[in-house]
């Protein structure tokens, strides 16, 4: 049993659940734990040994231990003389895995709003595809954090533009938004014959320890959101990228706007499975995993 890297530490420093930090050691492997991720144990569990806190019981986490780098192989030898010794990215980053990326970004994506007649569109009759927003080439903030490396990226503007031409403008220059650029976005938007507006959030306002102060869409994004959508000619698609909820009540009251999706932060292939929903190639029959309003 594995606890995350600070949880031990937090029992003594933060909860003040014992007096002492070698305490904190005992109780947590008494209870069950094996091996923390930071250095708390490392740092603490002699102490508690030497104190009467802990006593052969510890064996049973050692043990756990090194049987499980034992069946990892670590013992064995030279690692790349083993079968998995050599994995790298050639057997990552196979045709099938990013098929497999594209499928579960498809899997996740959930449809808030669709009027009737406006998804699917017919990419045959798209000559030209306004494409907007702080996130609508995000690449990066598609794979939130905790993340492994991508074999490359699909941003929604690549994944979009793969299917008919496209006109792009970010609108801001990133999620936080403090000053939209709002004349090119409009002025692409009422010359294309639809538009797909992707915003929402990205680490740099919410992660782990970092909490957003309300459910809004970050800044001035719901200004460009509606100022687009009021000057746009054809339907209005919007594409909230987060991982937390959004209050959309504005754009789902907002009748220019004809779709909205949520698709979490979907991967590498976020885009592509983007642009599947949007040309029909996938049904969003996902569901929300918190509340929007």
């Amino acid at each position: 049993m594995v606890s995350d890297c600070d949880s031990v530490e937090v029992l003594y420093k933060y909860q003040h659940y014992t007096k002492t930090p070698e305490e904190a050691a005992a109780i947590s492997i008494l209870a069950g734990l094996d091996l923390n991720c930071g250095r708390f144990l490392g740092q603490y569990t002699e102490g508690a040994v030497k104190q009467g806190l802990i006593d052969e019981s510890i064996n049973n986490a050692v043990s756990n231990n090194f049987a499980t780098l034992m069946r990892l192989g670590f013992f064995d030898g030279d690692p790349r003389k083993q079968p998995y010794g050599n994995l790298g990215p050639k057997d990552v980053c196979t045709p099938a895995n990013q098929e497999l990326a594209r499928e579960a970004a498809r899997q996740g994506i959930v449809s808030l709003k669709n009027s009737p007649a406006s998804l699917p569109l017919n990419a045959k009759a798209i000559k030209s595809l306004a494409v907007i927003g702080p996130n609508a080439n995000a690449t990066r903030v598609m794979i939130g954090n905790y993340e492994g490396i991508p074999c490359k990226y699909i941003s929604p503007l690549q994944g979009l533009t793969a299917f008919v031409p496209t006109s792009y403008a970010a609108g801001c220059l990133d999620v936080r938004c403090p000053n939209p650029v709002l004349d090119d976005a409009k002025k692409i938007s009422a010359s294309g014959d639809a538009t797909v507006i992707v915003v929402g959030a990205s680490l740099a306002i919410e992660a782990e320890s970092l909490d957003r102060v309300n459910i809004l869409l970050p800044g001035q994004q719901q200004l460009l959101v509606t100022e687009v959508a009021n000057a746009s000619k054809g339907p209005v698609i919007l594409v909230i990228m987060s991982g937390g909820g959004m209050d959309v009540s504005f754009a789902k009251d907002n009748n220019k706007i004809t779709s909205i999706l949520w698709v979490g932060y979907p991967g590498e292939a976020g885009g592509a499975a983007i642009a599947d929903v949007i040309f029909g190639f996938h049904n969003p029959v996902s569901h929300l995993k918190t509340l929007f309003g």
